[in-house]
């Protein structure tokens, strides 16, 4: 279908239950193998999580559709073990540059700090990211059933029942637990008779992606009225395979099925690139958008993620990257559930949290909207003023709203934190993404969220390791020995030290700078990387109380003696 990629049809096999007729019980099932989905269903696995993952289609999605994966995401894709995929095949930037008429107006640089693992975000087309992540499962073991499509759901307190229709007949499953990514029109969501609200845009954009050899860098440009798209916006993105993605606001007014015609798109492209570049349309698409969500993710034993959950605006890259870390906060809580360590209030939690980053997704993604698509004379008045200042004045550039790009959201008001009873500085707080940073581990470079995986961490910061007191030693040793085990890692300054510790070198110093940390500073991370307390000294006590609370306050035995 696409001359740059090479689409596989995944095999339908017969599911089991059609053969022996008996109604089986899968600890955790996942409908809907888009990119949300999949990092969930490779999470579960990894952690151990009976998984069955279902999707009514059998290839990988069609054209670029989600394109820009954002640090955050990235470090998460890490974890699941498609990074370094992800990051190869894409193409990296960090720079956005917008354009009012002919005129660079504003620029922005989304890492202008250096030594991290990931750049500020990466470019690839979502095939490419949903092939990855097949491969992964698929190395993994999870079990994914193609060509099954649920045509009902209900629940009682303790499974939900499904029935799945295949081309061999229908048949039910259960499921303790199920997790509903089944994108904007949520069959899910719809069978249990839940709704989404919010606001639908009235405008159209055209995606073309378009195969050609630019010496354009790898950056995104945003223009406001240029003259090759009079009063309306364009969005141009590099792709991997020598594509472009290139979005052209039409208005409302415009004829969807007219506007994809080759014959209408080519003279777009022609004004916008100049009759001499060649070029090749491969997809082309027509979309409208909105800003809507659930008014809770968890309906009892159905979690709500991804699309099915929210939806926001293209501008800035919030739907992927929100989904995905949706899921990043999803499983680690589902998995200390059902091994009975946590109750459901954490799971409660999930909802709480990612309704906190979707209104403030919604939120970025309703402003940026309104910026680009003014609804009004004096609305349009005001924002080409805007634009007009930028480029002479800083305070003007503040005001300019291109779509702003997808950032972790700082869960600073959820009850899992622990309040700081030091003082701090900087930007890191409870509820934040841990900062990452250059390590080195026996005598290899590395980067310390290479070291965070699936479980609570300790970190604790010391001048010298040769100094660490036996009784806190002990204590390490105890926190490792819980129901939930907390495993610490020592992170020093020096290169010094007791080999049969683990210890991670600070090598520039930059780990000290990013955690304001002291000699004996300790930072709770959650299995997710997300910062879940800290101290400027170790207390046992007070560790184990952060991560009681960590865990919605459920209680943790302790088999340390």
């Amino acid at each position: 279908m696409l001359s740059t990629y090479q689409y596989q049809k995944f095999s339908y096999q017969t599911p089991p239950e059609l053969q022996s007729r008996e109604i089986k019980r899968r600890k955790v099932v996942i409908i809907g193998a888009g990119p949300v989905g999949l990092a969930a269903a490779i999470d579960c696995q990894l952690q151990g999580l009976d998984v069955l993952l279902i999707d009514d289609d059998d290839t990988v999605s069609v054209g670029s559709r989600g394109l820009c994966y954002a640090k955050r995401t990235l470090e998460i894709l890490d974890r699941l073990g498609v990074g370094d995929a992800v990051v190869g095949k894409g193409v990296e930037w960090n720079v956005g540059r917008t354009f009012f008429r002919k005129d660079e107006v504003f620029n922005f640089n989304l890492l202008p700090a250096p030594d991290h693992k990931r750049p500020g975000m990466v470019n690839l087309q979502q095939y490419y990211l949903e092939d990855f992540l097949v491969r992964r499962a698929t190395e993994l073991g999870v079990e994914l059933r193609w060509k099954n499509r649920v045509t009902g759901a209900e629940q009682n307190h303790d499974f939900c029942t499904l029935t799945i229709e295949t081309a061999d007949g229908s048949y039910q499953l259960q499921a303790e637990w199920l997790i509903a990514c089944d994108g904007a029109r949520s069959p899910v969501r719809q069978m249990l008779g839940l709704e989404v609200e919010g606001k639908v845009f009235m405008d159209r954009f055209l995606i073309a992606d378009v195969i050609m050899k630019a010496d354009f860098p790898a950056e995104r440009w945003f223009w406001f009225d240029p003259p090759f798209h009079p009063n309306q916006s364009v969005l141009l993105h590099r792709e991997a395979d020598n594509v472009w993605r290139i979005d052209f606001q039409l208005g409302w007014d415009a004829d969807p099925v007219e506007e994809r015609k080759p014959e209408n798109v080519i003279p777009r492209i022609q004004a916008m690139l100049g009759d001499d570049r060649e070029f090749e349309l491969e997809w082309v698409s027509v979309y409208t958008f909105q800003c809507r969500r659930m008014e809770k993710f968890r309906h009892g034993r159905v979690l709500f993620a991804g699309d099915a959950a929210h939806q926001v605006s293209p501008f800035g890259a919030r739907g992927a990257n929100s989904g995905i870390q949706d899921a990043d906060n999803l499983v680690w809580k589902l998995k200390l559930v059902t091994d009975g360590k946590a109750s459901t209030a954490l799971l409660d939690s999930y909802s709480e949290e990612r309704v906190f980053a979707a209104d403030e997704n919604l939120l970025n993604s309703t402003r940026s909207t309104d910026f680009i698509t003014p609804k009004s004379t004096v609305s349009k008045c005001f924002r080409n003023a805007v634009l007009e200042l930028a480029q002479q004045h800083p305070f003007a550039r503040k005001l300019v709203n291109s779509g702003r790009l997808s950032v972790p959201t700082v869960l600073h008001t959820s009850r899992l934190n622990t309040p700081d009873t030091d003082t701090f500085a900087g930007s890191l707080q409870a509820g934040a993404p841990m900062e990452d940073g250059p390590v080195i581990c026996n005598g290899k470079a590395g980067y310390l969220l290479d070291f965070l995986q699936h479980q609570f961490y300790g970190l604790y910061f010391c001048d010298d390791v040769a100094h660490l007191s036996e009784q806190l030693l002990q204590d390490f040793a105890a926190l490792e020995k819980q129901v939930i085990p907390v495993h610490t890692i020592i992170i020093a300054t020096g290169l010094s030290g007791q080999e049969n510790l683990p210890v991670l070198h600070d090598v520039k110093g930059l780990l000290v700078q990013r955690y304001d940390a002291h000699n004996g500073s300790y930072y709770l991370a959650r299995p997710d990387q997300h910062l879940a307390a800290r101290w400027r000294e170790f207390n046992l006590t007070r560790v184990k109380a952060g991560l009681r609370r960590a865990i919605a306050d459920a209680p943790v035995a302790d088999t340390s003696s």
